[in-house]
C-alpha cells in the first residue's frame, strides 16, 4: 500500500484540501503527515525558515570566509564548514550564526551539524547552542 492509496488531495481557489481515503489509523497518520509537509512547503516559499545559533565560550568565534563557515571552537585547528547552496548562513556577530532557507529539513540539518562540532556542556555551558535552548547546569565537584 502506498501513500497515494491513503490520502487524496484536491486544489481549488488557491486552497489545497487533503483528506484521508478511509477511516483507518494509517490513513489518518498519512493525512496529518501530508498536511504538515504541504504547510511547510507553503511556509518555506512565502516566509522561509530561520534557526539562530549562539556560541558561548572564551575565544569561540565564527566567521564567513568565502563559501565556508569558519569556526574557532577551542580545538587545535579551525573547523571549516562548507555552506550548501540551498541554505544561507550569516554571522551578524562573532558569537552568533543565523541559518536560513526555504527547506525546513535542510535548515534544521545544517544547524544540527554546526551544533554537533561542539555541543554545549552542562558544567560551564560552553559550546554551540540554539538561541532558544536552555542548558541545565550541573554543580561541580565538591571538596
Amino acid at each position: 500500500m502506498t501513500l497515494v492509496d491513503e490520502v487524496s488531495a484536491s486544489v481549488n481557489d488557491n486552497e489545497i484540501n487533503v483528506t484521508p481515503r478511509d477511516s483507518s489509523k494509517r490513513s489518518h497518520a498519512m493525512w496529518g503527515m501530508q498536511r504538515s509537509l504541504l504547510a511547510n512547503l507553503v511556509t518555506g516559499v512565502s516566509e522561509g525558515f530561520t534557526i539562530r545559533l549562539d556560541i558561548v565560550g572564551v575565544g569561540y568565534r565564527a566567521a564567513i570566509k568565502g563559501s565556508n563557515l569558519e569556526l574557532q571552537l577551542g580545538f587545535s585547528h579551525n573547523v571549516v564548514f562548507p555552506i550548501a547552496d540551498e541554505v544561507k548562513i550569516e554571522c551578524p556577530s562573532t558569537t552568533s550564526i543565523v541559518v536560513s532557507g526555504n527547506n525546513k529539513q535542510r535548515v534544521g540539518q545544517v544547524a544540527a551539524e554546526i551544533r554537533a562540532f561542539r555541543p554545549p556542556e552542562p558544567y560551564k555551558g560552553k559550546g554551540v547552542k540554539y538561541a532558544d535552548e536552555v542548558i541545565f547546569r550541573k554543580e561541580g565537584k565538591k571538596k
